[in-house]
């Protein structure tokens, strides 16, 4: 039976070597980064996931995790800034349905990046900011209740703001159980919203808006069909449970830190010489 999941790392086949897929593992006290880079359209067919740098970071459980902004943060901003151009304007996209909670983490993350394209002349001087990159962030929406996809919203506001490149939020679905608020997979190749839970939308991606765009996102739902052959050793028949997605019964708690640690670490990676506090102050009513 296959699983869907939407991340790479998961897709790999450990027992047997993939043409045109490297991978690369390094540890650290509060973390663990593995990196695989599909090199060509074999190991694209492979994986069955587009060619790109796929970074997965595992952290403790995010729901549990007390220190917010300790090195795991700061290495997720670190990754990131890896993928970015240098300069120029980013747009900052938040997917998912804010009305879902295991879905809203796009839309919660966006929400708490430093917007500042707007900001700028003798103000942004006299306010010791003229420093700042400009970041501009959009939470487009699902189609069910704009009527509009996703993706044509986010390319019609790239040919209005131009940005240099777009980072795209989402939550994912994985495969294990145990990946579940405590995996982040930061990817160069793009994203289709909806994939994981089998409702995919318009790809987000270079070849379709133009522009790099980076993906971030954090394991939110797993098939119930995983659930059942995960407890079970895959013995029991699981009819009727591809229909369904589980999440963690604390998915509130989840989705509000893993907002909180994605959108710091965005706002880290796209202006490095702010700080954490600096960012409070910033994002205070």
């Amino acid at each position: 039976m296959n699983f869907r999941s939407d991340l790479a790392l998961e897709c790999r086949d450990p027992t047997r070597a993939a043409t045109g897929v490297e991978l690369r593992q390094e540890d650290a006290p509060e973390y663990k980064i593995t990196r695989l880079h599909i090199t060509n359209n074999e190991g694209a067919r492979t994986l069955g996931k587009p060619a790109g740098r796929y970074v997965t970071i595992e952290l403790p459980p995010i729901g549990d995790y007390a220190e917010l902004y300790g090195a795991g943060m700061e290495r997720i901003a670190q990754e990131l800034r890896r993928m970015l151009p240098g300069s120029g304007t980013v747009l900052v996209v938040g997917l998912g349905n804010s009305s879902m909670t295991p879905d809203a983490l796009g839309p919660r993350c966006c929400a708490q990046v430093v917007a500042t394209r707007h900001i700028g002349g003798e103000f942004a001087k006299s306010a010791g900011l003229g420093t700042l990159r400009a970041v501009t962030c959009l939470t487009p929406g699902v189609v069910g209740r704009t009527g509009i996809e996703s993706g044509e919203l986010i390319a019609a506001a790239v040919r209005e703001v131009r940005p240099a490149a777009v980072i795209a939020v989402d939550a994912l679905a994985a495969r294990q159980l145990s990946r579940l608020g405590c995996t982040v997979q930061i990817t160069d190749s793009g994203i289709v919203p909806g994939s994981g839970v089998g409702n995919a939308r318009l790809e987000i991606s270079t070849k379709t808006l133009g522009v790099p765009v980076v993906s971030v996102g954090v394991p939110t739902v797993v098939d119930a069909a995983t659930l059942v052959s995960d407890l079970t050793d895959g013995q029991p028949k699981t009819e009727g449970c591809d229909a369904m997605m589980v999440t963690p019964r604390e998915v509130d708690l989840l989705i509000e830190r893993a907002a909180k640690i994605l959108s710091m670490a965005i706002n880290r990676a796209l202006q490095p010489h702010l700080s954490v506090q600096d960012f409070f102050v910033l994002t205070d009513p």
